[in-house]
């Protein structure tokens, strides 16, 4: 974990936020590279469960919804996690992960148990009054809830149907660590799949199956994934039942993604608070509120888990590689072009030409500096996972050498096939 966090710090993936004011705690900034592969992260699990899904249909719900969006799903009651503070040192400490009476900073006494929100507050208008009190979301699922008739109406989906959405959390978490794993401010990709009562249990085994094969496409090692089933007193008050795709993180297993039966109870609860019918009619004109799976995983943390699994060092005559073995398609750069020497004009010309006309179509790195093998194990460090070099014989030829990251083998081939060549390696 000490590496990954160096490595990212040190090369434009995550910094810590607010950083030249001494930082602020379970907040993060994402670099040039880490806001790419944030972004790969994205638009991958975008394609496969709304471009390549017929019935999925995507949404883009405000941070800030109206109070009472937090009554109905049981935020302001339940949304709670068990707060002990010391009486010397008044830090504050979660009452579950404490292994003894005293408080494990100092020794000071620790006052009794207290429930603690973990919503964000915030007010809404110009006044600081009660009557203006809002929140940060804390997950986006409710915007979809909220959204379901106005969905329903546009689209005229069959069941089962689903609706996704990718957008910004707060919670105002009493204890942070272990790098990006768990934040104050993150992102989250979650999808409500709305099915016919007693057909739940069926697509709750389906999008367990369909999520476990999806981390490992994006290139998390079989070995490292595992499913957990919630025991029952442990469900979320509108869980029937709950599966966690859970990842070997160096500090132990812990949920990569969770996969949640929700019942009806968001849709029967905010019809109860709203006053608005949120059930769905059936094409035979049977009216009912659907049941609801939910698969939802935080951006941040799979990008760590990515991290995690692609990091390995590579020992050669007391010369260590480090390589980020990144399934490229989750790579931010896919292609770093470099000329053999940096004062040979014509190798640049041509080095720039082919660079020009690559980042048409792939996220491309151009670099100059130093000598060849130190660009390269720069770019294997990033986990970029080609480099195009031009050299003395590209210039006769118009071929160059693609070395792969993986076997550091090198490859020539004609300029003229090298869009192709990545395209399909993308594939």
């Amino acid at each position: 974990m000490e590496k990954i966090v160096s490595l990212c710090k040190r090369r434009g993936f995550v910094y810590p936020s607010s950083e030249i004011y001494g930082g602020i705690g379970g907040f993060w900034d994402f670099g040039p590279l880490g806001v790419l592969m944030k972004n790969n992260i994205k638009q991958l699990w975008w394609k496969t469960m709304v471009e390549e899904k017929e019935n999925i249909f995507g949404l883009d719900s405000t941070v800030i919804h109206h109070p009472k969006v937090w009554e109905a799903s049981g935020h302001l009651a339940s949304f709670t996690d068990p707060l002990r503070e010391c009486k010397s040192c008044h830090k504050r400490f979660r009452a579950d992960k404490l292994t003894r009476e005293k408080c494990p900073e100092c020794g000071g006494e620790l006052t009794e148990v207290k429930q603690f929100n973990l919503m964000f507050e915030t007010y809404v208008g110009p006044a600081k009054e009660t009557a203006n009190k809002a929140y940060l979301r804390p997950e986006t699922c409710q915007g979809i809830f909220i959204n379901f008739a106005n969905v329903v109406d546009c689209m005229r989906p069959k069941l089962p149907f689903g609706i996704a959405q990718i957008g910004k959390g707060f919670r105002n978490e009493i204890t942070t660590g272990d790098f990006i794993f768990r934040d104050r401010e993150f992102e989250m990709m979650e999808l409500e799949f709305f099915v016919r009562p007693g057909e739940d249990e069926k697509w709750h085994d389906y999008w367990i199956k369909e999520r476990l094969k999806w981390h490992q496409e994006m290139g998390i090692k079989k070995d490292n994934l595992r499913l957990f089933e919630h025991p029952k007193e442990s469900l979320a008050h509108y869980s029937k039942r709950t599966v966690d795709i859970e990842y070997k993180f160096p500090f132990g297993w812990a949920e990569l993604e969770g996969i949640a039966n929700r019942t009806d109870f968001d849709l029967k609860n905010h019809s109860k608070f709203s006053g608005k019918d949120l059930s769905f009619q059936d094409e035979n004109g049977e009216k009912f509120y659907p049941f609801v799976i939910e698969p939802s995983i935080g951006v941040e943390r799979i990008m760590l888990a990515l991290l995690l699994d692609a990091y390995r060092e590579e020992k050669n005559n007391k010369v260590t590689r480090v390589i980020l073995s990144l399934n490229p398609k989750v790579s931010p750069i896919k292609v770093a072009v470099f000329p053999l020497l940096a004062n040979k004009p014509d190798l640049i010309k041509l080095a720039r030409r082919i660079y020009e006309d690559l980042r048409k179509d792939f996220m491309v790195a151009w670099d100059d500096r130093g000598n060849i093998g130190k660009r390269y194990f720069s770019q294997d460090e990033i986990g970029t996972p080609w480099c195009v070099t031009v050299d003395f014989q590209s210039l006769e030829d118009k071929t160059v050498t693609v070395r792969d990251r993986e076997t550091t083998k090198q490859e020539r081939m004609g300029i003229d096939k090298l869009k192709e060549f990545f395209e399909n390696k993308l594939k």
